[in-house]
């Protein structure tokens, strides 16, 4: 059993808001050219390799990123 305690892990203070760069800092996570589409496209990449070592390096770095 767990339990979820919903804190951040290092504590951030924000003096002023800026929304534009906030918007560009989740593009870049979830946009079209952010890390969680080149992830999921190595990651999906993989099935189609017919090598066991090319299969294990696009793992890796579908992980990695």
């Amino acid at each position: 059993m767990w339990t979820y305690n919903k804190m951040l892990q290092y504590p951030i203070n924000i003096k002023q808001k800026d929304p534009m760069l906030a918007k560009w800092i989740i593009s870049q996570y979830g946009g079209p050219d952010g890390e969680l589409a080149a992830s999921l496209r190595y990651l999906s990449q993989r099935f189609g390799m017919p090598d066991t070592k090319t299969k294990a390096v696009l793992n890796d770095i579908g992980t990695e990123e």
